[in-house]
């Protein structure tokens, strides 16, 4: 069942996340993560949320 994403916590969102990382999705774990983090009052926490899911377009190295 879809819920109303005006009712989603920062545990909805996290736990969307692992489940994205596990199914070798890493950007949408990245976004679902932000959004988490994003509903976090705590910055410490919020911190720790991203740092968990670090933007993959960023940690990427390009090959020749």
């Amino acid at each position: 069942m879809i819920s109303d994403p005006a009712n989603l916590t920062a545990s909805d969102y996290l736990d969307s996340a692992r489940e994205m990382a596990a199914a070798n999705r890493p950007y949408l774990a990245h976004l679902l993560a932000e959004e988490a983090a994003r509903c976090t009052t705590d910055p410490a926490t919020a911190a720790g949320i991203r740092a968990s899911f670090p933007d993959p377009t960023t940690a990427r190295e390009e090959t020749d």
